[in-house]
């Protein structure tokens, strides 16, 4: 997308949330926009999701725009300028008025909106449900890992172009310099994760990169604790987690009672001085032995009970996004990352995508009089192909009911392909963590090859797509709910509903 088209979608989006002056913050991941807004009562959300570009809305801890991968960057940026250069809600117009269509789609009620109305329901409810102190850690902790993620497929996509040069035995020099290129991050990771951790919790985020800097200074190899000489990198993500954590403790214990005309002197030299002493002679150590179980849980994992495990995880992912129970697992993707170069749990989740998009070729034939949800799966489909599932999920599967199971089943079937590939020896193995469906291609590693992995994942995807197609197409539907929704309706001015699903 263009600079210029990109700063058409912002200046649209801008009056929408409310202007300027209602924005406190703005970031972004792999497809969505996240603001952080003053007062979300001003957001039109019906208008927003009239925008062609705009995929669907979360809210969430933050508002949430779901635009696509490589859009989401590029709008997200010339929002930022909009914001640096003062627009303000009056400044700009909307590219699409969606005063006059959206009164006139809703005065005409259609099956596509009654489902994205209780797809919002859903949401809301699901949302209520998930406000527990455990849940409420596990997105905090999600969105430590977040804004690494561009950083993460970047390095990945090096890493596995060096690993192609390398096993034809071209140019052994380039080799070398994209293996440095593409680990120079992940060796540093622990510093990243220290910094934004710091950041989320509150904290200093430089002290906290300083704190988790220490797991991976070359120098602690000449430190002893518990008998053994420490490594450079032992604990990786969980080591750093815990010492950002410790660092903000002990920088606002200190804090409290350190004078302020001593604070900019003490509360630094002190949260350094002991978390980093903590993290040496104690979390290094700790999260080491975690880091290390959770590797050879894996790997077990595979080796062992590869159909099972393909089987349950690839079909209960999608109702662990629906207790936001998923984003427990980006550390243990990217302890992975570190330990083996890839994580052998992406490929298999992903296979619940494969479902979503074969349940919903299967509900476009089936209500094949009803203009309107066609017309939404005809919008959502080539962005769920691409691994970005949210119109699918909150707006027509999960809405659905008895769909959204058949969807699961087909993730169940494609997540014990890829098990089954990997208890006979073809584990696929994603070096980084974000995309899914086709857009995982690039970053696939195995120990047969990238041939043999893409091979794996590919069929993998068919098995998804068919048996979520065939499972939705004779046991998606009973005779009253195709009496209900396979009738002729308007096609909707909404191109694609509000919905939530994993990045």
């Amino acid at each position: 997308m263009s600079d210029e088209k990109n700063r058409s979608v912002a200046e649209a989006i801008l009056p929408l949330v409310g202007g300027a002056a209602n924005i406190r913050s703005v970031a972004h991941c792999m497809t969505r926009l996240r603001l952080g807004l003053a007062d979300r009562s001003l957001v039109d959300r019906v208008a927003l999701q009239a925008l062609p570009a705009v995929l669907g809305t979360v809210d969430d801890d933050t508002y949430q725009i779901v635009l696509g991968p490589g859009a989401v960057a590029g709008v997200t940026a010339q929002l930022r300028r909009l914001l640096d250069s003062g627009a303000v809600a009056g400044s700009v117009a909307p590219s699409v008025p969606p005063a006059a269509p959206v009164a006139a789609a809703s005065a005409v009620p259609s099956s596509a909106e009654e489902l994205a109305g209780r797809g919002a329901r859903i949401r809301a409810e699901q949302k209520a449900r998930n406000a527990t102190p455990v849940k409420r850690a596990l997105r905090r902790i999600a969105d430590i890992f977040v804004p690494l993620i561009p950083a993460l497929i970047g390095c990945g996509i090096v890493a596995a172009l060096s690993g192609a040069l390398a096993n034809l035995g071209w140019v052994p020099g380039l080799v070398a310099a994209l293996g440095a290129v593409s680990s120079g991050f992940m060796s540093l990771l622990a510093v990243f994760v220290g910094y934004n951790t710091a950041k989320e919790f509150g904290g200093t985020p430089v002290l906290g990169g300083a704190v988790a800097s220490v797991i991976v200074y070359a120098g602690v190899a000449k430190v002893e604790a518990f008998g053994h000489h420490l490594t450079p990198g032992q604990g990786g993500v969980v080591g750093a987690l815990g010492a950002a954590l410790l660092a903000v403790h002990l920088e606002r214990w200190t804090r409290r009672i350190v004078p302020a005309a001593l604070d900019v002197l003490v509360t630094p030299t002190v949260t350094v001085l002991l978390g980093g002493l903590a993290a040496l002679y104690g979390l290094m150590f700790l999260a080491g032995e975690v880091s290390t179980a959770i590797g050879h849980a894996a790997t077990w994992l595979l080796a062992h009970g590869g159909l099972l495990a393909g089987l349950v995880l690839g079909g209960l992912f999608l109702p662990l996004v629906m207790l936001g129970l998923h984003q427990a697992l980006i550390p243990i993707h990217t302890t992975l990352i570190q330990q083996q170069g890839s994580t052998v749990l992406l490929p298999i989740l992903a296979m619940a995508g494969a479902g979503q998009v074969g349940c919903a070729v299967a509900v476009y034939l089936r209500l094949r009089h009803n203009a309107s949800v066609r017309a939404t799966i005809r919008s959502a489909l080539p962005a769920g192909l691409l691994g970005v599932g949210e119109p699918l999920v909150y707006g027509v599967t999960l809405p659905l009911g008895r769909p959204f199971v058949t969807a699961c089943v087909g993730g169940a079937a494609g997540g014990a392909f890829v098990g089954v590939a990997g208890q006979l020896g073809d584990a696929v193995g994603s070096t980084a963590v974000g995309p899914s469906g086709w857009a995982l291609f690039p970053l696939l590693a195995g120990p047969h090859g990238l041939a043999a992995s893409a091979a794996v994942y590919a069929g993998g995807l068919l098995t998804g797509y068919l048996v979520g197609f065939l499972a939705t197409y004779f046991f998606g539907f009973t005779r009253a709910m195709l009496a209900e929704y396979d009738a002729a309706a308007p096609a909707p001015v909404v191109t694609a509903p509000a919905a939530t699903a994993p990045e």
